[in-house]
């Protein structure tokens, strides 16, 4: 009668038990790995060194207070060979060695050799230019290849796994010295002092540390310019104030390097066609060492500007006659008694008997004849000339400047006009829960379909994949099939004048027609798809995408589950209880227009500090709202109760990168949206609910299982909490999609290289938070809905570790993470017991990572989470 207690007193003393066993577990545990690590760092022992060699154990600087570390440390070239969170354990250099102990370099050198004369006898047998010697050439090549690494090299697991040992020479140490002070003395610190210390470790292992002593720094006290063209002096001192030298900043000769590139393209801007960097020369004053200050050091700073040997002046050019020659063979311009010639806006345009439009060619040429030469007219032209995806090369060249007139000539070579992909990958959507499943695309495209620029695409997929049932846990196949046409046309088509704004923002208009048929578990659901899309991109680091028309007709088909109960019964079940999800199954008709902004000033391969955002407002059913509800109710009716949605959405997510070191990030994101259905049916598309959870979100839960808000994921007929009571715990039921209205996300994850073998092993460790809402009030579940002045208390926490595997053309990701916090862990029991479990990271049990109340869960993903 009381089996509600008994289980909750047997569940604590469960917990003790695990807890009483952990310490057991983790002495053994780190006995293992310590013997382990041992073995690794005594790959190279004392006894293989000779007894003047030392292995360069790790190097820093010390001292500098101004320059940074990283920066001084990457201007050593010898690099210490590496270690695992620098601990004094170096797996790569034990594989080497590993490897090295079934290596003789003598006789790879000799195999080299034996298969260079094999080649060299071979090749004799066949005529100079016939097709059996270059099929001789292209075996034997790469053969050689392979034989000539594994000479330099090492074998395989030298080369892939291992890392030659770096060894200690004093003479590099010296040079190191003598190199960062010369730096120092670049960056103004003209009296600056270097040294190193040794310290000698043990096995023969050496640690180097150069001491640097920055003292006072120069600074400059006065920019002085001698300039002798007037019309280049106006220019130059013009342009003064976006001038990278400024009065009171540290003496830095990056900086003069730059400054010299920034007039050289100012003059190249202004008509100045052979002005060069050569003529410009900074010279400091000849009292710099002697200058000392009271209140510190100063350098006056000459900025001298030369005229051409045996002229007066720098000449200004402009643009002569133009000529857009389009040909297949690159290597050679056709004379134009062969080609079909066409006269626009003063170029001529020489065709290859193909049909091309010289008036949308004529729109990305920025340069003119009789203009003033512009360095960045000829680099935008040729930008814009690549961005079309329409020519392999689009060269320009000046062919002559007589009279100071450039004959300008741009030279195109098409790529083919038909070229068919095949790929294939592994896809995992349902994230570390089940079994990746393989998928084939085959892509159709054709260049310049219409004698336009625009470009046909066709592509088919198919894949299928292990998912998660709606409403289970177990992994079921689910197959998936999709086929899209797109035509893109290079300009925005839209009439009317303003279309030509964007010409120099890489337009893009879009029309496309796809058909997708899913077939999941509990569902098959095809979409038949038409849409508009503009898109423009106004900065390298700016995109905005405007959807103006997305059209999809929805139908859907429901399966029967293993106790026969349809798929449709259990989400008419959950509409008893308040849920509109229902309604995003039917039959429907949805359309929406959406514009999307997207700023990035991430760079994939480098660290530096960044930023990522991403905006998007949708409207779904615009046209609807010319009709009432009353009439969209009807329309539906007549059409066997296809479903009309109205909805509004908006969606921003924001990511900040801040580099710590060379390979160690610290990554922030904050993810939101709302979607509010408005039309008769109260909801939205399934497809555009919102869900948290996942490989890409609150890595602590499954996919989409998180929420909504604190109300218990599983409930019976009367909506009261329906806990699952297990001899360990009231273990949760997340075996339910959980849709909401209302999205708010978080993350932070420290990311940093642990080693390499084979490839960049990566790790991370992560905190992530949030989960979804409900918009409207649910009287069967009030805890569902949002509410201002306790949603904070209602986001749901997670942490773990990470590791990826960096292969640089993608990345592998692994994550195992476990619950810290669960706003729906809090619940009155049939007895009138009063549980609250929100805090659950302490019921993590170290014996039982993956079957405790508190297991891990593991996603497995492709690239980063953010």
């Amino acid at each position: 009668m009381n089996s509600d207690k008994v289980r909750v007193a047997h569940d604590q003393r469960g917990l003790g038990h695990s807890f009483g066993r952990a310490p057991y577990l983790v002495i053994q545990t780190w006995a293992l790995l310590g013997v382990l690590l041992l073995s690794i760092s005594g790959c190279i022992s004392s006894k293989q060194l000779t007894q003047k060699e030392y292995l360069l154990y790790n190097q820093t600087v010390r001292g500098n207070r101004v320059i940074s570390s990283d920066e001084l440390e990457s201007l050593i070239p010898q690099k210490p060979n590496r270690r695992i969170l620098r601990l004094p354990f170096t797996p790569a250099l034990w594989f080497y060695e590993l490897g090295a102990r079934g290596y003789n370099r003598e006789a790879a050198l000799q195999e080299l050799q034996a298969k260079t004369t094999e080649f060299e006898q071979k090749k004799q047998q066949y005529p100079e230019d016939s097709r059996e010697r270059q099929r001789l050439e292209k075996r034997y090549a790469q053969e050689i290849k392979r034989l000539r690494r594994k000479a330099e090299e090492g074998n395989w697991v030298m080369r892939a796994l291992g890392e030659p040992p770096v060894y200690f020479y004093e003479r590099d140490a010296q040079a190191n010295a003598a190199k960062l002070k010369t730096y120092l003395f670049s960056k103004g610190f003209f009296n600056a002092q270097t040294s190193y210390r040794l310290d000698t470790l043990l096995e023969r292992r050496i640690r180097v540390i150069y001491l640097v002593s920055e003292s006072t720094p120069y600074r400059l006290r006065r920019i002085a310019y001698e300039i002798d063209d007037p019309r280049v002096d106006s220019l130059v001192k013009k342009s003064a104030p976006n001038s990278l030298l400024k009065v009171g900043e540290r003496y830095d000769e990056a900086k003069l390097g730059n400054e010299r590139v920034r007039v050289e393209e100012l003059l190249r801007n202004n008509g100045y066609y052979t002005f060069s960097r050569q003529y410009i020369q900074f010279e400091p004053d000849s009292s710099v060492n002697n200058s000392l200050d009271t209140s510190g050091r100063f350098v006056d700073m000459w900025v001298k500007i030369l005229n051409p040997p045996g002229q007066s002046q720098h000449y200004t050019y402009h643009i002569g006659d133009m000529r857009f020659v389009i040909t297949r063979d690159e290597t050679q311009t056709p004379s134009t008694q062969t080609l079909d010639t066409v006269s626009r806006n003063g170029i001529r345009y020489l065709l290859d008997g193909k049909l091309y439009a010289t008036r949308l060619l004529d729109t990305k040429i920025r340069l003119r004849p009789g203009q003033l030469y512009r360095q960045d007219d000829l680099r935008e032209t040729q930008r814009q000339l690549f961005l079309l995806n329409q020519f392999k090369f689009a060269n320009i060249n000046i062919t002559d400047t007589t009279n100071r007139m450039l004959r300008t000539e741009i030279v195109a070579t098409p790529l083919d006009k038909y070229e068919m992909t095949v790929e294939g990958g592994v896809s995992v959507l349902y994230q570390g829960q089940g079994i990746p499943g393989p998928f084939g695309n085959l892509s159709l495209r054709v260049r310049n379909f219409l004698g336009g620029l625009e470009t046909l695409e066709t592509s088919f997929r198919y894949g299928f994949e292990a998912q998660a049932g709606f409403s289970t846990d177990q992994a079921y196949f689910a197959q998936e099939l999709g086929l899209n046409t797109s035509l893109i046309f290079p300009q925005i088509l839209f009439p009317g004048k303003y279309r030509f704004l964007f010409s120099n923002s890489n337009p893009r208009t879009q029309v496309s027609l796809g058909y997708n048929y899913t077939n999941r578990p509990e569902f098959i659901r095809t979409n038949l798809r038409s849409t508009l899309a503009y898109n423009w991109q106004p900065a390298p680091n700016r995109q905005f995408t405007f959807l103006a028309a997305d059209i999809n007709l929805l139908r859907a088909s429901f399966k029967n589950d293993e106790f026969g109960r349809t798929f449709e019964t259990f989400l008419r079940e959950q509409a008893e209880q308040g849920s509109t999800i229902l309604n995003s199954f039917i039959n429907a008709f949805a359309s929406n227009i959406s514009l999307t902004y997207t700023y990035n000033t991430n760079v994939v391969g480098q660290n530096r500090k960044a930023n990522f955002l991403r905006l998007s407002v949708e409207s779904g059913g615009t046209t609807l709202n010319l009709l009432g509800n009353q009439r969209i109710e009807a329309l539906s009716r007549t059409f066997n109760n296809l479903q009309f949605f109205k909805y509004l959405r908006v969606n921003a997510d924001f990511r900040h990168y801040i580099p710590l070191r060379t390979h160690n990030t610290l990554a922030f994101r904050v993810n939101s949206g709302l979607v509010y259905g408005y039309g008769p049916n109260g909801t939205a598309p399934y497809e555009k609910l919102f869900f948290a959870g996942g490989s890409n979100s609150v890595r602590a839960w499954r996919p989409r299982r998180l929420g909504p808000g604190s109300a218990y994921p599983r409930t019976d007929a009367s909506g009261q909490p329906l806990p699952i009571p297990t001899n360990d715990d009231y273990r949760f039921d997340y075996s339910f999609e959980q849709p909401g209205d209302i999205l708010l996300e978080g993350s932070a994850e420290l990311r940093g290289r642990l080693f390499h073998l084979g490839a960049d092993i990566n790790g991370a460790f992560f905190v992530d938070a949030g989960n979804v809402w409900r918009f409207r009030q649910n009287s069967r579940r009030p805890e569902d809905r949002f509410y201002l002045n306790n949603f904070l208390t209602e986001m749901a926490v997670g942490t773990g570790v990470g590791i990826r595997l960096d292969f640089s053309f993608f990345i592998i990701r692994f994550d195992g993470a476990v619950k810290v916090y669960d706003p729906a862990r809090r619940f009155i029991t049939t007895d009138g017991t009063y549980i609250d479990e929100r805090f659950i990271l302490p019921k993590f049990a170290l014996d039982r990572p993956f079957s405790g109340p508190n297991p891990i869960v593991v996603n497995f993903g492709i690239g980063y989470p953010f």
